[in-house]
């Protein structure tokens, strides 16, 4: 079942990408829809690709690292998504308003993951330290 949840989390990723692409393609086309655009479609498909590096992760440590460079990507996205919508750099404000609360979901998911990693690391080092 864990590896399953696995999964679920890496194919929500993959779908978040998606997501990203289609809002990206959808941006009206302006110096700054094109700027913005470019750094979204940036920020907001390198989630699932850092959460793959994550899994291979060569450390507890490393592992913590992979995971913050993730969210610190998930929350870049979402800045762009709240410029998008306030600029307003598109039509469709459905698309952004998905695209935010699936990013949100996206943030809380990850910023628990990395406390609960942080606290296992600790209990680690604890175990470790009384042997």
């Amino acid at each position: 079942m864990n590896n399953e949840r696995k999964y679920d989390l890496e194919d929500r990723l993959v779908d978040f990408a998606v997501m990203i692409i289609r809002i990206t393609e959808s941006l009206i086309n302006t110096k700054a829809g094109n700027y913005i655009g470019g750094q979204l479609v940036r920020s907001g498909t390198s989630p699932a690709l850092h959460y793959g590096e994550a899994q291979s992760a060569e450390s507890r440590n490393d592992f913590i690292h992979k995971l913050k460079v993730l969210l610190k990507e998930l929350r870049e996205s979402r800045s762009s998504m709240k410029i998008i919508k306030k600029a307003p750099l598109i039509e469709n404000m459905e698309m952004i308003d998905k695209g935010m609360i699936e990013c949100n979901e996206l943030i809380s998911i990850f910023v628990k993951s990395i406390e609960t990693a942080k606290k296992n690391l600790g209990n680690k080092n604890s175990k470790t330290a009384l042997t």
